[in-house]
């Protein structure tokens, strides 16, 4: 069957959502909103929670169901993707060297998105008919914005993350993982897919509480992996950063001038492909790791929406940066593919630069291995989030059907092409975010306020449970806050 008609139209679609006049400028200007409401707070409270994140990790007798680091990790497991491989190949392969400052400006920026809407899952969490937390866009845009409007941005949310989850969170990673083995290690896909989907479900059918012990433990090991990988190939090649970082700023503003096979680029393209990218890899704004957050034992929204807000920061200020001046420093972007004689493709130039870097086979390994670690965690962290709407849309009772029936189609996505659905993935990616953008600019104003309010009386996050209960009580919002535990019912 011909789909060529079909994915072209997809891509047509997705070129329109993620574009220069719709979800790019709505993206920028929510993150540039919320970070001049929220005082900068992504640049001032950076290190507050990254301490809390990574060295504290828990807080003492707070309700939920995993902790703050598990939650982080979960979170991290799902961004940390092919996002930050393939994808920063591809936003510097077109937009060039540019598009990696605009992927940061997108991460700074998209910090503040991501620290309120962690904030506001947990801040409008319930707890579920299994007695564990239920959180993201899915419920804070229906209980905090009230009537029609919020109930209809709400069931959006949860319909687009239901149907992106199958594409950009299973089909594509299994397919990346699948075809990297079999080019590098020659194993056939079909043995990487029974593989996968048994660790797929030997992981998922434990819930949240096995996901988070699992992300926990693999997640700070890959990424280490893989930034010590790139940081020697910078140290080797030291001499060629000051070029690199002078071309990263110079044609963020100017874009690129043709050269060998490179097809030139002005600085619309350098935008749209490095916001695109930095969001496709950070997914700062799409409303995805409320959902990691809102699980998290924490006691009070503004300290898990700090370590939330840590993510963005690993993940594209750490990892991406990583990847992006590996590909440029090497000067591996605009190289030649000798067998076409066009520039070389994005889903061969990181593990090109990573090979020019590195003595023998190993810049081939360290890529190919990270993208399996990365695309495996991803995962992971998808399937929580899918099964949460499935949870918001039909119930308690569909959650374990669905751990069952996403681990299953991994293994389609490791054993089929799929080009249509990569084009619909990231249509469905851009339909999530849109909602959760107008529901983050809505509800700005009590995100401020609450912030304020805790951040006045425990502006360094070392207050005890009781300390915090003492100084909010009585405060709007914080009854609520503390009365979450309402079970939802199984049925809806």
């Amino acid at each position: 069957m011909d789909l060529t008609g079909v994915q072209d139209v997809l891509s047509a679609i997705s070129g329109f959502v993620w574009g220069p006049f719709f979800l790019i400028p709505l993206l920028l200007g929510t993150g540039l909103y919320l970070t001049i409401r929220l005082g900068g707070l992504q640049f001032l409270r950076l290190g507050a929670g990254l301490r809390l994140g990574l060295l504290t990790r828990k807080d003492p007798g707070a309700d939920g169901d995993i902790s703050q680091f598990q939650a982080l990790t979960t979170a991290l497991a799902a961004t940390v993707g092919t996002g930050n491989i393939v994808g920063v190949a591809t936003a510097i392969g077109i937009g060039g060297p540019g598009a990696l400052f605009w992927m940061w400006i997108t991460g700074l920026l998209g910090m503040a998105s991501k620290y309120s809407e962690a904030f506001l899952g947990v801040r409008f969490r319930t707890t579920d008919a299994a007695g564990e937390k239920s959180g993201g866009p899915q419920y804070y845009l229906e209980r905090g914005i009230r009537g029609p409007f919020g109930k209809i941005l709400g069931l959006s949310f949860a319909i687009f993350a239901v149907i992106a989850c199958f594409g950009i969170g299973n089909m594509t990673q299994g397919n990346s993982i699948s075809s990297n083995v079999e080019a590098s290690f020659g194993v056939p896909t079909w043995v990487t897919g029974i593989v996968l989907t048994v660790f797929a479900l030997v992981v998922l059918v434990g819930g949240i509480k096995s996901i988070g012990r699992v992300t926990a433990g693999f997640v700070p090991i890959m990424i280490i992996f893989y930034v010590l990988g790139a940081l020697y190939i910078l140290v080797v090649n030291v001499g060629e950063l000051p070029a690199a970082f002078a071309q990263i700023f110079t044609e963020a503003f100017t874009g690129t001038s043709a050269v060998g096979g490179f097809a030139g680029s002005v600085i619309i393209i350098a935008v749209q492909y490095g916001v695109a990218r930095g969001i496709f890899s950070n997914e700062s704004g799409m409303g995805s790791a409320a959902i990691a957050a809102a699980a998290a034992k924490t006691s009070h929204p503004v300290r898990q929406g700090l370590v939330s807000m840590t993510q963005t920061f690993i993940d594209t200020i750490i990892v991406v940066t990583c990847t992006g001046l590996v590909i440029i420093a090497t000067g591996t972007w605009d190289d030649i593919d000798p067998e076409t004689g066009e520039q070389i493709s994005a889903a061969l130039m990181t593990g090109a630069a990573f090979s020019h870097g590195l003595p023998g086979e190993w810049g081939h390994i360290i890529v190919t291995i990270g993208l399996v670690m990365f695309a495996a965690s991803t995962i992971l962290g998808w399937s929580y989030y899918g099964e949460r709407n499935v949870e918001r849309l039909f119930g308690r009772r569909a959650v374990m059907p669905f751990r069952v029936l996403f681990s299953l189609v991994v293994f389609v996505g490791c054993t089929v092409e799929l080009g249509v659905v990569w084009a619909f993935s990231d249509v469905m990616n851009g339909l999530m975010a849109f909602p959760n953008l107008i529901g983050l600019l809505v509800l700005s104003g009590l995100v401020a306020r609450e912030t304020k309010k805790y951040l006045d009386n425990d502006p360094k996050l070392r207050a005890s449970k009781e300390e915090i209960d003492a100084f909010m009580t009585g405060t709007p919002g914080w009854e609520e806050w503390k009365t979450q535990a309402i079970r939802l019912p199984d049925k809806r």
